[in-house]
């Protein structure tokens, strides 16, 4: 059996973070000087969450670990402190072996660099030597499919090759523990599947591999055990399958309606606070007729202006299966629209009788397309879709979706 190289006991992490009225901006800072001179010398409210609790795991030489999770669950703060970037306020953990972190695409890049400089910025940012950055840059540079652009400022890159480029230094790192946050949400189709092969490379390899990620199918195909974070607390560990199953069966609890706890505080551009589904009448519902359309509402906030960001949704199927996708700029035609900081409701509708019978969820994230993640809700909204009133009650049809759509029948008048 291969050796651990990678033990933790007891992780725990503790933050603090201020009550509403206490932003923590120079401003408003300011302003409450202003109001109450003596304010400076009173400390500010906070409060404490754990944003992890006694996580305690063993992950073995080569293994491939996944690592899922709701928003908020501590994915992302075990990655930081198996990297070093975080100290834990409870428990330890020891690893052997060089560690390499993907937590973030692009890290380090500069825009008035060229592609060429920036690779070596990053790659040296993420551990290399300017040997073996030299010795890869070849391949780095084919495989982000830049050959012709690779002395052109980044600055003048559009997103998906900035991340083609980014990427491509991250995932030729040779380290013996691989680290991964969510890189997998990044770029066009063609270029996930890439990322996707890379992945499988590393993992075939007899590497190390802890990979998040909210893409499941990812999650299956690359690994064999799986561990679930729930609230910061370590909710299952065992085989791919059995995790993946009782992760979305719980996922499809059918709920109407959620709101960001307070616990969860992104500290982004864009914070998602709500997502409800509703009936025709306006009430909440997570039960449909198969003919009765589904509407979804999701509030959000913007805290700073941007030039561009979409409010993106994706309805998955209770196998994980991505239905249909659609975001606030659809009507437009565009990826994404200028957004001005305020509080926001959005809301779209799925037609009766678009969706086959069956259970669904959603998710909802506030993005630049092919760049940057804002934010993201998981699937904490589900719903039913019933066979009443649906297509499948008539002819029992199979797919996917089942939309009804317009057919026409003529006499065949043409001689043979």
């Amino acid at each position: 059996m291969s050796k651990p190289v990678i033990q933790t006991a007891g992780i725990s992490k503790r933050y603090r973070r201020g009550l509403p009225g206490s932003s923590g901006l120079l401003r408003d800072s300011l302003a409450r000087t202003l109001r109450s001179p003596l304010s400076v010398f009173r400390r500010a409210n906070q409060e404490t969450f754990w944003a992890l609790k006694d996580v305690s795991l063993e992950v073995r030489e080569g293994e491939v670990l996944g690592l899922i999770g709701r928003n908020g669950s501590g994915k992302t703060t075990l990655l930081k402190i198996l990297s070093r970037i975080t100290q834990p306020t409870a428990g330890w953990a020891e690893i052997h072996g060089r560690v390499g972190s993907l937590l973030e695409v692009g890290t380090g890049f500069h825009p008035e660099l060229t592609g060429r400089e920036n690779a070596y910025l990053s790659g040296a940012i993420l551990g290399m030597k300017r040997q073996e950055i030299a010795r890869k840059f070849d391949a780095i540079v084919s495989f982000a499919e830049l050959e012709k652009f690779i002395d052109t400022p980044v600055k003048h890159y559009s997103s998906g090759m900035y991340v083609r480029l980014a990427f491509a230094v991250a995932a030729h790192l040779e380290p013996e523990i691989l680290l991964v946050d969510e890189v997998l949400a990044v770029g066009d189709i063609n270029f996930q599947k890439k990322c996707l092969g890379r992945m499988g490379d590393i993992a075939r390899g007899g590497r190390t591999v802890i990979l998040v990620s909210h893409n499941l199918g990812a999650i299956s195909r690359l690994c064999e055990r799986v561990i679930w974070l729930d609230y910061g607390e370590l909710k299952m560990d065992a085989a791919v399958a059995a995790v993946i199953s009782a992760y979305q069966l719980q996922g499809f609890t059918h709920r109407a309606q959620w709101t960001r706890p307070a616990s969860d505080t992104p500290n982004g551009e864009v914070r998602i606070t709500s997502v409800s589904l509703k009936s025709p009448d306006g009430q909440y519902s997570s039960l449909f007729r198969g003919d009765q359309p589904v509407t979804a509402e999701i509030k959000y906030q913007i805290r700073r202006a941007l030039s561009g960001c979409q409010i993106g949704t994706r309805i998955l199927n209770s196998e994980g299966v991505v239905v249909l996708s659609t975001s606030d700029a659809d009507h437009l035609g565009v990826s994404a629209t200028p957004k001005e900081p305020g509080r926001y409701q959005a809301a779209f509708q799925i037609p009766g009788g678009m969706l086959a019978p069956g259970s669904y969820s959603v998710v909802v994230a506030a993005h630049l397309p092919q760049r940057h993640v804002y934010d993201v809700v998981e699937p904490e909204v589900a719903f039913e879709v019933t066979e009443e009133g649906s297509l499948a009650s008539l002819d029992g049809r199979l797919g996917l979706v089942a939309p009804l759509l317009h057919w026409e029948t003529l006499e065949d008048t043409e001689t043979r």
